[in-house]
């Protein structure tokens, strides 16, 4: 039996109520597929340990839940149900908001079991491909920033007259946000400090 949180009851009990049986409905899978499994809260946000080291996390919001492995680029994902994260902005099964959203509990299962495996394992997420010398990557802006900005006219219109540079801070500073909650409120920051007309480090200018 692994060791539970009360402070993921307290988190569940306290998110909306279509919200509640989709985290219980989680939690019970990974503990029947991990009955070592170590509950916590990490970011403000229940997270599962296995053998100490992150297993994956889930969260509620006003109008949908996230669920996502630590070790997703190194899993195998047979059946295609990983998103990839920043896509939509919603871990990686997407945005849930109801139980029926959920892969089938035997396919979760067998994913939450393949990802205990993994860190069991050791196994290293693969590495970033790196650019070759002298080839510059295009810049991909995620459909939640461009969809926060279609929002704010001041700060689409800020965005639209940046240099490359410019946009790609902004980007960059949300997108790399470890954790959604992070990227929601930079995000935010992000679309209030364009519809002032300001650069990502506007507050270093003298």
């Amino acid at each position: 039996m692994g060791k539970k949180d009360k402070r993921i009851d307290h988190y569940i009990a306290g998110s909306a109520v279509f919200a509640r049986p989709i985290l219980n409905h989680l939690r019970g899978l990974i503990e029947t597929a991990c009955p070592g499994v170590e509950e916590t809260i990490k970011w403000g946000f229940p997270h599962f340990l296995s053998d100490g080291r992150i297993l994956c996390s889930m969260a509620s919001f006003k109008q949908h839940c996230s669920f996502a492995f630590w070790k997703a680029d190194a899993m195998t994902d047979p059946e295609e149900i990983l998103e990839k994260v920043g896509k939509t902005a919603m871990g990686h099964l997407g945005r849930i908001t109801t139980l029926s959203e959920l892969p089938p509990d035997h396919m979760m299962k067998a994913y939450i079991r393949e990802a205990a495996q993994l860190i069991k394992e050791g196994t290293k997420s693969p590495p970033k491909p790196k650019a070759k010398p002298g080839e510059k990557k295009a810049m991909v802006i995620p459909d939640y920033f461009k969809k926060a900005l279609a929002g704010n006219k001041k700060a689409l219109k800020t965005f639209e007259g940046f240099s490359p540079t410019n946009k790609k801070e902004y980007v960059e500073w949300v997108s790399e946000a470890k954790t959604e909650l992070t990227r929601s409120k930079r995000l935010a920051t992000a679309v209030e400090w364009m519809s002032e007309g300001k650069i990502r480090n506007w507050k270093y200018i003298k």
